[in-house]
């Protein structure tokens, strides 16, 4: 489902995937942002780096601009990685670093090995979480290939459990202990859509059908605050000197932001 459709089916949740949840508050809602130029071209007064991403570009053609590194043209991708560093790593490379960090718990008992926290610094489109899809050809991968640290705690859940409330709450903790971080918008938009499209892909081969809307919705609530942008340089907020912080208190991946996804 690309992202087009979320705009036509589920508007709703595209705007949670939209969100910058360092910045916005109760009153004041603020997306994440481009923070580079490759659309600055289409319209400079509204597509520049420092210019938020809003649901509108999806009813334009510059939603369906914002497509994986490996649909990309060769120069675009070259450009970026002159300009941003920007690569990406072959599935069998993700493999090996994975299952070199899982080693040690590897055999944990379920739920203490899906609330183990992960992170994956400069995400780009998460391929270290979840791997939908090879990120050299784009080609989607079947769930027996997939080697992010997300499929591994999924996988271990649709093998395990056969309660489908009980499989539910797992699911919820795997996505609450894994996080990223990631420099340009459109990167970290993929990285959300790849996340949220993962559980439907997870739910669909357990239960045979799609999930509810109101499981879709909190999954993707999750994913918008755990999935978020920022410069791991400077901890800033790309192109901004605003640092992740409110009222002069250091914002926690594991404190505040999981008191409110928990809904304490």
């Amino acid at each position: 489902m690309p992202l087009k459709d979320i705009y036509d089916q589920y508007p709703e949740i595209l705007d949670i995937l939209l969100l910058d949840r360092t910045k916005s508050t109760k009153k004041h809602e603020k997306n994440i942002i481009f923070a580079n130029n490759n659309y600055e071209n289409f319209n400079p007064k509204k597509y520049k780096a420092i210019h938020p991403i809003t649901r509108e570009i999806f009813n334009t053609n510059i939603g369906e601009k914002i497509i994986p590194r490996s649909h990309k043209s060769k120069e675009t991708q070259k450009e970026r990685t002159r300009c941003k560093a920007e690569v990406f790593t072959p599935t069998w490379i993700i493999k090996q670093q994975n299952d070199e960090a899982e080693k040690d718990y590897v055999n944990d008992p379920l739920e203490i090995y899906v609330k183990i926290k992960w992170l994956e610094v400069a995400c780009g489109e998460a391929p270290y979480i979840a791997t939908r899809y090879d990120m050299i050809t784009g080609e989607q991968l079947p769930l027996n290939e997939r080697e992010g640290f997300l499929d591994r705690k999924l996988k271990r859940i649709n093998g395990e459990v056969n309660d489908k409330l009980e499989w539910q709450h797992l699911v919820e903790l795997a996505y609450k202990s894994c996080y990223g971080f990631e420099w340009s918008g459109d990167s970290l938009l993929l990285a959300r859509e790849n996340l949220l499209y993962t559980y439907c892909d997870y739910y669909q081969a357990k239960w045979n059908t799609k999930p509810a809307f109101e499981y879709f919705k909190k999954i993707a609530i999750i994913i918008s605050y755990n999935i978020f942008q920022m410069d791991g340089l400077t901890k800033t907020i790309p192109l901004s000197e605003t640092k992740t912080r409110t009222k002069g208190k250091q914002m926690t991946l594991f404190g505040e932001i999981l008191e409110l996804i928990n809904g304490k």
